[in-house]
């Protein structure tokens, strides 16, 4: 029996990392593309036909005509902003009610769960996460502890459950003593048009049709949102995402058996980021990391905020390559460190007791970057299109890593465009 194939492409750093301009190379290969976890406050940027667009909750695929797209079981949607961001792609010609699927077991966002998110990430004072501020947190909560409100509620009676969760939510702000509902009704009556605006779209059993795509022989790409150390079960918790980023998080957020996976493609830029608060080893508080993040327009796609810049951390992307089961790397990014002289690529971390280790520790908060120094290629590579004409420089940083990983790099992004990614 001629069964298709799962694979999937995952961020391996602490998110944005690039992912949207890979899906869109990677998407013509495929019959579906799926986003597995995730919400709104990720934001996926593609340039098409000379048009920039950020893409929070619908995948990738969307682009490629007659491609289906879901989004998984594991996804938390918001009617208001699903709406904004599905009328923009419909403005500019993209026919999204034939080609994207919605599973009924994705859970919603409520106005109120966004309110929640500001009022506890208030409570914790100087212990903030970070958080958007887009209830992603608060909404995976009710989905584990069991009280969530989902897509397919929509069809049933949905103005009485919304009414009860809502009144629940009213109570445990009330106990939180938050009194800050400014704007709140007209939040409130977007996102109902935003519930009419979603009837017009196919609810599905994603994990049927998901595993019937399968059996007719066609593949599945999916796509993940953040990165593997935002993971809340491997990441550097408690500063994480509320869902699983890891490969594994497919399995779960799309119904798809573990052995139906096939590529797991990794994604990495050549230096790392991370937006929010939390331990982030190697980053740079000089000139050279300002220099990065002005050179790599380092700013947040959804929110504008400034990333947290540093060299590359081969001991975190060892973790993750591990816990990804990577069978390929994906190598972002790497024009924007053309202009210096040294490059340097974490390889160990010293620890407090003075020992050096190269395997991830429980806690990363205090350890200290061991790393490797590297000649910089000091060559623009933007207009580069093959793999011949890398400086070698350039080439024995990628084979460092390649070893040092233990995985291909199969792919090497010189620039922004799509013509800028090489297929090695």
């Amino acid at each position: 029996m001629n069964t298709g194939k799962v694979d999937v492409l995952l961020g391996l750093q602490w998110g944005d990392e690039g992912k949207g301009k890979v899906v869109d190379v990677l998407t013509p290969h495929y019959d579906v593309i799926a986003r597995f976890q995730g919400g709104p406050n990720a934001g996926h940027t593609l340039e098409f036909e000379g048009q920039k667009y950020v893409l929070r909750s619908i995948p990738s695929g969307i682009f490629q005509g007659g491609k289906v797209n879901i989004i998984g079981n594991g996804v938390v949607l918001a009617p208001d902003l699903f709406m904004d961001e599905a009328k923009d792609l419909e403005k500019s010609g993209h026919p999204l009610k034939e080609r994207l699927h919605i599973s009924k077991k994705a859970h919603l966002i409520m106005p109120t769960h966004r309110i929640l998110d500001r009022a506890i990430e208030a409570a914790k004072g100087k212990n903030k996460v970070g958080t958007t501020g887009k209830g992603i947190g608060p909404t995976y909560t009710d989905k584990v502890s069991r009280n969530g409100l989902r897509v397919g509620d929509i069809l049933d009676h949905f103005d009485e459950k919304y009414a009860a969760h809502k009144e629940r939510h009213m109570k445990m702000l009330k106990a939180l003593g938050w009194t800050d509902f400014d704007g709140f009704d007209e939040v409130e009556k977007k996102w109902m048009e935003g519930i009419a605006y979603m009837k017009d779209f196919h609810f599905v059993d994603s994990e049927h049709e998901i595993n019937r795509t399968l059996r007719a022989g066609k593949n599945i790409l999916c796509e993940g949102a953040q990165g593997t150390m935002l993971d809340v079960d491997f990441g550097s918790y408690p500063f994480v995402t509320s869902s699983n980023t890891i490969c594994a998080g497919a399995c779960i957020g799309l119904g798809i058996g573990p052995n139906k996976i096939g590529n797991v493609y990794g994604i990495m830029k050549a230096y790392c980021t991370r937006v929010g608060a939390g331990p982030f080893p190697t980053e740079l508080f000089d000139e050279t990391g300002k220099t990065i993040r002005d050179l790599g327009h380092e700013y947040g796609a959804v929110t504008g905020r400034e990333r947290r810049c540093g060299w590359v951390d081969l001991v975190q992307l060892k973790y993750s390559v591990m816990v990804n089961g990577v069978t390929q790397l994906i190598l972002m990014k790497s024009d924007v460190l053309d202009g210096f002289d040294t490059v340097k690529a974490c390889v160990a971390y010293k620890l407090k007791d003075g020992s050096e280790t190269t395997e991830l520790p429980y806690e990363i908060d205090d350890v200290t970057p061991v790393y490797k120094e590297f000649k910089g290629w000091k060559t623009d590579m933007t207009k580069m299109t093959r793999e011949s004409q890398f400086p070698q420089a350039f080439k024995d940083y990628i084979k460092f890593i390649e070893d040092f990983l233990e995985t291909p790099i199969s792919i090497v992004s010189v620039g922004p465009d799509r013509e800028a990614t090489i297929e090695r």
